[in-house]
This record gives C-alpha cells, structure tokens and sequence, in this order.
C-alpha cells in the first residue's frame, strides 16, 4: 500500500500541474482520475467504476435546484426587473452623501437574493452604475469597490447556486446551508455600508453630492409598492418556503421562476429573447458545473480509496492544533488557492479532503460551510485570478488597471474577513435560523 503522503501528492500534485500547463479544469480532472484509476483501483476494472460514479453524481436529487436558480436569476436580470428594481430604490433611497454606493450595496443585496450569482451580479451592476459614477465625478474606488463586495453577496444569500453545489459535495443539508447565510449576508451589507461613510468622511471628494430632485412621500410609497414590494414577496416566497418546510430548494426554485416569470409578464417585460436567453445561461453553466462533478467524484473516491483522506485526518490530528487552528488552516489553503483557481475547482479539491476533517472535530456541518462559503467569496476577488476582478475590469472605465480593480476590493475583503471572526465567536449567527427550520 502506498503512503497516503505519496498518494496525496500524486493526486493533487497532478491536478495542480495540469491546470497550470492550460488544460482545462474538467479535462486534468479526468486525466488525473485515470492515472489514478491505474495506480490504486486495479487499472482497467476501475475504469467501470469512474463511470458508474460521474453518472450517480450527476443524477443526485440534491442538485436539481442549480439549473432552477440559474434560471430564476437570469430572467430576473434579461427581462428588465433588475433595471426596475434598481431605478426604484434610487429614488427611494434620496439625498445623502456617497448615495450611489450606497444605492450599489441596497441594489446588490436585494440582486443576490433574486439572482444567485456573484458573477451576474457583479456583470449588471458593473454594466449599469459604473458610467453613472464616473459622470457624476466618483473616485474609481468608491466606484468599483462597492459592486465587487456587494456582487459577492450571491454566495451567501439565498438563493445561492454555490451553496447548493457546496452542500451536495459536502454532503451537508441544503435547505439549512442557504438560509444560514441569510443573516451573515444582511450583516456584511451593513458592515459595507459602514464602510462607504467612513470613506466618505475622510475624503468627501471621492463621492462629490449632486443636486436630487425631491420625491413627495406618496410617490416614494407608490413606488415601493409597484417596484420593490412584489421582489419582497418573491425572496419571502422562495427563502420562507424553505425555511418553513414549505418547500424543498429545488421547489422553492420552481416557485421562484414561476413568480418572476409572472410578474414580468405583468410589467409586459417577458418575451421570448428573454426566455431563450434565461434558459441558454443556465444549460451552459449547469453543463459546466455537472462535468466537472462528474469528474470529481472519482477524484474524491481515489483520495478516500488511496488512504490519502484518513491520512490526513490522522496526521492533523497528530498535531494536536486545536478545532479554531486547524479551521483557520483550511481557510488560509481556500485564500491561496482562490489567488490561482474558480471556485468550483476549489470545492473539487479540497472538500474530500476537509469534509472528514470537519466531521472528524466535530463541527457543526451548517456553522463549518457557512464559513468555507465566506472564503469561497474571499476567493472571487483575490488577486491575480480572481472571477470578479476580471468581470469588473471588463466594465470598468478605460485606462482602469487590473491592480486598481484589486485595490478597491481589499476594505471589502477585510469585511469579509470581520463577519468570519464574528461568525466563529458567535456561532449563533449562522446556526439560529436553519435551527428553526
């Protein structure tokens, strides 16, 4: 039997060099799962076996609700009730200094809980505020800044596509991981509105005021009532239906197409571009997502076969670190690994290896994700090859650099890293509302 040490480092070793020689994550992720089919389980009768496992991990109930929520959250933003939505709490939100990063962080909020994207999010925000601030004289940081920290919300609050994929691998419930976030993502948007009036007041120049023209309280109501309410009650409706037992998440993400789907045909926004467009973005990302599950499932059956998972579960317990030590280990390997890889690679590599670690000190499975989730959206925006720094250079103003992307989104960063530290001292915070499920 050979060393799980050897075992680990053939396998992960090769992952690794695949990708950084340019071949394609899904396609290193196969070819690794055949050297390593040969070398620990018996050549060619493995080969069945490889098969067997991508079609019974593809074919899990669990991950139904990825292609319903990519949907939801693409016709949401195709069909021009994102533009709605965003227009209203313009108005609603009046005259106060910096107000159009405040106006990004409300809007981004209230998008992730409709869209269940990060990158969708951050793409629509980017596409629609950025012009607006550079017109109205904003600094490129309290312009940039505030998309990329509110455009990794997604991740966390409900409906989040990646806390579904996160939960299906970790074999982790998924109805009590997507409302976990839900009080965490309310509190970082508060922890980033702080942020912009701390940067307004040192430097009041870098979010120069511009006249507003008043709207009478009863515009303001009608408006709220026409634009906003009915996203309410969708979030209330997909979010409520999970956390009462209403409904599994993959019926809460039919019950949320069906409620976007009809409440642009109220608005006469829903049309057959729109659809088409909705259903193109989910079947390319799902396609892309389900490959490399298929491919994964062999790579974790490999670590768990090879003894390179127990290996590791004895060798850190060996080292005597305690539960906070050995969680901040795997947070600081997703931070390095987020500088490099995509986040669902990341989930590929690490979670055969961490899930038995975490089971092995007794974690609280909700309480552990929650908090690997908040490093995955760490990882959108760290640089070199952070998704999100690229999706926001691409709207960027000309002239903006990839360094001055990265540098916007490093206070964002750090209030990411706060709401972890409070997550880990009051675990309540992510464990309160799934318990009322």
């Amino acid at each position: 039997m050979m060393d799980w040490s050897i075992s680990i480092a053939i396998l992960i070793g090769g992952l690794i060099f695949s990708m950084g020689i340019g071949l394609p994550v899904a396609l290193g992720f196969f070819l690794i799962n055949v050297v390593g089919v040969f070398l620990f389980m018996g050549g060619a009768r493995g080969i069945d076996q490889m098969l067997s496992n991508g079609t019974m991990a593809v074919s899990t109930y669990a991950l139904a609700p990825v292609p319903l929520f990519l949907v939801m959250g693409s016709l949401f933003f195709h069909s021009g009730l994102a533009r709605r939505v965003l227009d209203a709490i313009d108005v609603l939100i009046g005259r106060l200094p910096a107000r159009l990063s405040y106006l990004t962080i409300t809007s981004g909020t209230v998008f992730a809980a409709l869209s269940g994207s990060s990158l969708a999010n951050t793409g629509m925000l980017g596409t629609l505020m950025v012009p607006e601030m550079m017109k109205r004289g904003y600094k490129k940081h309290m312009a940039i800044g505030p998309i990329l920290g509110s455009g990794g919300l997604a991740v966390i609050i409900p409906p989040s596509t990646l806390a579904v994929l996160f939960g299906s691998l970790a074999g982790i419930d998924i109805g009590g991981l997507l409302v976990a976030g839900l009080l965490p993502g309310l509190i970082l948007a508060i922890f980033y509105s702080i942020l912009i009036f701390i940067q307004a007041k040192i430097d009041p120049d870098a979010a120069p005021s511009y006249d507003f023209e008043p709207v009478p309280l009863s515009k303001r109501v009608g408006i709220f009532c026409r634009d906003i309410l009915p996203m309410v009650v969708i979030m209330m409706a997909v979010v409520g239906s999970i956390l009462t037992g209403f409904a599994t998440p993959t019926e809460s993400g039919a019950l949320g197409i069906v409620a976007v789907a009809a409440l642009a045909l109220l608005f006469k926004a829903l049309d057959f571009k729109a659809v088409r467009t909705a259903i193109a973005d989910a079947a390319r990302v799902t396609g892309m997502t389900f490959l490399l599950i298929t491919a994964s499932s062999t790579f974790a059956q490999l670590l768990a076969f090879s003894g390179a998972s127990s290996g590791l579960v004895r060798w850190a317990t060996a080292l005597e670190m305690g539960p906070t030590q050995t969680l901040l280990v795997m947070a600081l390997i997703l931070l390095v690994l987020g500088m490099f890889m995509d986040q669902v690679s990341m989930m590929l590599i690490t979670l055969p290896l961490f899930v038995p670690l975490a089971l092995s000190l007794d974690f609280d499975m909700i309480w552990w994700g929650l908090i690997m989730l908040l490093m995955l959206e760490v990882s959108f925006t760290t640089p070199p090859f952070g998704l999100l720094l690229f999706v926001m250079h691409g709207v960027s103003p000309p002239g903006t650099t990839l360094p001055e992307v990265a540098k916007a989104a490093l206070p964002y960063i750090l209030c990411v890293f706060l709401l972890i530290g409070l997550v880990i001292l009051v675990p309540s915070l992510a464990t309160f509302i799934p318990s009322l499920m």
